[in-house]
C-alpha cells in the first residue's frame, strides 16, 4: 500500500523539506556550538571578573535563546510536518526503526530547553559555579542531541548491511555515523563562531571587548573548519557505490562539491589571517562575509547530502516515490505492484478508480486490460493520477524543480514509453517503474499530452518505418 500524494506546485514536496531543513540546520548547529561558547566564556568571564564581558554574554544569551529555542523549535516542528506529508512511508520506517533513539533525543531536548531558560532567566541570581554548570548541562545535552539525530540521518544515506528486524544499534552505528558526526560537530563550532562574530561586530563598540571575543572564538572556528573538511572527506569515502555514481553523474553536484571545499578553505584562511593572527579585523563587513561563506558551505553541503540519496529516501529501504524496493515491514513492494498494478496496490488509487471508472473493474478488482479500453481522455486522466502518485515526489509538471515537461520536450510517445518501461535502466538515479505495462501506457498517454513540441530549428526526427 502506498500513501496518498501531496502536490506542491513548482517547488515539489522534497524541495520544500530541503528549504525548511537547511534553515533548521543553520540554526540547530549554532544551538550546539553557541551553547558551548556561552558555557566556556561565562566561566572565563567569572574567573577574570570581567563585568563588561558578562554583560555582553547576557545580551548574546538573549539573541541565542530567541534564535535557537524559539525559531529553532518552529523550524523543527516544520520538518516533522513536511516529512509527514511529503514522505510518510519513509517517516514511518524511521519511527519504527529509531523509536528508542527519538525517545532519548526528546529527553535531551527537554533538558536543553530547561537548561537554556534557567541559564538566561536566572542570570545574576545563581551562584557563579551553579550558573556555569547549567551552561555546561545545556551544551552537553545539545551535543548529544546532535549525535542522536546524526545517527538517524546518516542511516538514511548508508544503512550498511542493516535489514528490517535488526537491532536499533546496528541501524544507528551505520557507516556514515562517524563521518557525519565529525563534520556536524565541526560545523557547530565553526557556525557558532561566525554567529558570535556577526553579533559582536554589530552590537559592541568597545574595541578591547571586541578584540577579546575575536581572539577567543578564533581557535574553535579553525578547529571547526578542519573537522568539517575531515568529516566531508570521510563522508565521501563511506558513500555507497550508487551514491558516488550519482555524485559523479550530476555536473551541478560536482560544481557544488568544489564550492564546498573552496569556501571552507576561504573561511579557514580568513579566520587565520584575521581573528587568529590580526585581531582588530572584526568589522561588520568582515564578519558578514565570513558568516555568508559559512552559510553557503552548510547550505550547499546539505543539498549535496540529500541529492546523492537518489533514487532512495532511505538508501536501499524506501524509494524516492514512497515505494519499497523489497518486502519491508510487510508492505507491498515494487515486484508486487508490477504484477497486481499500482492503482490496485493503493487504497486511495483503488477507490478513485472505483468511483470514477467503474467500467474498469472486474468485480472488486481493477482489470488492467479494461483500463486501455477507456476513452482517450479518461486514459490521460488516469495517467495524471499515476504521475502524481509515482513521480510527483521528485518532479514538477510544467515548470519548477525538475519539471517533467521540459525534460521530455519533443519526445515521441514511443520514446517516452521506452523510458517508462526501464526507468532505473535509462537513469540509474530514478526508481523502477512500479506498475503494469497497461499502466505504463496510461502514464505515457498523459506525458505525451503535456510534452511541449520540439523547439524550432532542431533537426526533425527520422520517420519511423513500420514493419510490413
Amino acid at each position: 500500500m502506498h500513501y496518498p500524494w501531496w502536490y506542491v506546485p513548482y517547488v515539489t514536496a522534497p524541495m520544500l523539506i530541503a528549504v525548511i531543513s537547511v534553515v533548521h540546520v543553520l540554526v540547530s548547529h549554532y544551538a550546539v556550538g553557541g551553547g558551548l561558547f556561552l558555557a566556556v566564556e561565562t566561566g572565563k568571564a567569572y574567573r577574570s571578573g570581567d563585568r563588561e564581558y558578562l554583560a555582553y554574554l547576557k545580551r548574546h544569551g538573549r539573541f541565542f535563546i530567541l534564535l535557537t529555542v524559539v525559531f529553532g523549535a518552529i523550524t523543527g516542528v516544520g520538518i516533522w510536518w513536511t516529512i509527514g506529508l511529503a514522505s510518510p512511508l519513509a517517516t514511518e520506517v524511521l519511527i519504527r526503526t529509531f523509536v528508542f533513539g527519538w525517545a532519548i533525543e526528546w529527553v535531551f531536548f527537554f533538558v536543553e530547553i530547561t537548561a537554556a531558560f534557567v541559564f538566561y532567566y536566572y542570570w545574576g541570581r545563581l551562584a557563579e559555579k551553579t550558573h556555569v554548570a547549567i551552561g555546561w548541562i545545556y551544551a552537553m545535552a545539545a551535543w548529544i542531541s546532535l549525535v542522536l539525530i546524526t545517527g538517524i540521518t546518516a542511516f538514511m544515506l548508508n544503512p550498511g548491511d542493516w535489514r528490517p528486524g535488526d537491532s536499533f544499534w546496528k541501524a544507528f552505528l551505520n557507516p556514515q555515523f562517524i563521518p557525519q558526526t565529525i563534520a556536524r560537530t565541526g560545523g557547530a563550532l565553526l557556525l557558532s563562531s561566525l554567529y558570535v562574530y556577526l553579533h559582536a561586530s554589530l552590537t559592541i563598540r568597545d574595541g578591547r571587548l571586541r578584540d577579546l571575543i575575536e581572539q577567543r572564538s578564533a581557535r574553535p572556528a579553525l578547529l571547526g573548519a578542519a573537522l568539517v573538511t575531515a568529516g566531508g572527506l570521510s563522508w565521501y569515502g563511506f558513500l555507497p557505490e550508487l551514491a558516488q555514481a550519482v555524485l559523479v553523474r550530476a555536473a551541478a553536484l560536482n560544481v557544488f562539491m568544489g564550492l564546498i571545499f573552496a569556501l571552507t578553505a576561504a573561511v579557514f584562511v580568513l579566520l587565520y589571517l584575521g581573528p587568529y593572527r590580526n585581531p582588530g579585523w572584526l568589522s561588520p563587513g568582515f564578519a558578514l562575509a565570513l558568516f555568508l561563506f559559512g552559510i553557503a558551505v552548510f547550505s550547499i553541503g546539505e543539498f549535496v547530502r540529500e541529492a546523492v540519496r537518489k533514487p532512495y529516501i532511505i538508501y536501499n529501504v524506501v524509494l524516492g516515490n514512497q515505494v519499497l524496493p523489497g518486502d519491508v515491514f510487510g508492505s507491498e513492494a515494487v515486484p508486487g505492484l508490477q504484477k497486481t498494478g499500482y492503482l490496485e496496490g493503493g487504497i486511495w488509487t483503488r477507490e478513485y478508480v472505483k468511483q470514477h471508472y467503474p467500467g474498469a473493474l472486474d468485480g472488486d478488482r481493477i482489470d488492467e486490460k479494461r483500463l486501455l479500453a477507456l476513452p482517450h481522455s479518461d486514459r490521460i486522466a488516469l495517467g495524471e493520477v499515476l504521475f502524481q502518485y509515482h513521480c510527483n515526489d521528485c518532479h514538477a509538471i510544467h515548470q519548477g524543480y525538475s519539471a517533467v515537461g521540459p525534460l521530455i520536450r519533443g519526445r515521441s510517445p514511443a520514446m517516452i514509453r521506452a523510458v517508462i518501461d526501464d526507468l532505473h535502466g535509462a537513469h540509474f538515479f530514478m526508481p523502477p517503474w512500479a506498475g503494469t505495462p497497461e499502466e505504463a501506457e496510461l502514464i505515457t498517454n498523459y506525458l505525451a499530452e503535456i510534452a511541449p513540441p520540439r523547439p524550432e530549428g532542431m533537426f526533425p526526427l527520422p520517420a519511423v518505418q513500420e514493419a510490413p
